[in-house]
């Protein structure tokens, strides 16, 4: 996978709790972010990858169901976490 334990350390550490937290909504929307970001430069260069295709559109799912949790249950977190990703929404 194109993710090093290095970089989900780090995007733990600074987006949850600790390094090791890797539940937290916050740090989890935040790798499902890096992945995002990579697949679709990937698709940029591969416009017919159908199977990328769909597995980036999962994962925004992923991400969007995770953000309207965290909004529902603290939407001052859920705010943050928009401004650190720079997220549109």
């Amino acid at each position: 996978m194109f993710i090093t334990p290095e970089v989900k350390k780090s995007t733990f550490k600074e987006f949850g709790k600790s390094e090791f937290d890797t539940g937290s909504t916050e740090a989890q929307v935040a790798l499902f972010t890096y992945r995002i970001k990579h697949l679709t430069e990937h698709l940029k260069t591969n416009r017919k990858d159908l199977a990328t295709e769909r597995s980036l559109v999962r994962l925004v799912g992923k991400r969007r169901k995770l953000l309207d949790f965290l909004k529902n249950k603290d939407i001052e977190r859920y705010r943050d976490i928009i401004k650190k990703l720079n997220i549109r929404k």
